[in-house]
């Protein structure tokens, strides 16, 4: 997979080709990552509604056992119906 520097490069290509000075172009393409990886946090997700929670990982294994627990519960059957002859 690529890694957020790699997109960087890619995304800004004619960018950094237009910049002749290598040093300048290192500093524009560490910039842009700064900013993409402080994009890209998990809490700044999740501030965006892109993903659902972001959780503690102490606290992994309690909300997938109350996650399963909720799931697991069934409804009562409905009351047998009365049966009808239609002839």
């Amino acid at each position: 997979p690529m890694g957020l520097e790699g997109a960087v490069r890619l995304g800004l290509r004619k960018e950094l080709d237009a910049i002749a000075d290598d040093a300048e172009r290192e500093e524009r393409v560490r910039q842009v990552t700064a900013v993409a990886q402080e994009n890209a946090k998990a809490l700044n997700a999740a501030a965006l509604f892109e993903i659902d929670d972001v959780i503690d990982p102490a606290e992994t294994r309690e909300l997938i056992a109350a996650t399963l627990a909720a799931a697991t519960g069934r409804a009562e059957p409905p009351p047998p119906r009365r049966f009808v002859d239609t002839w």
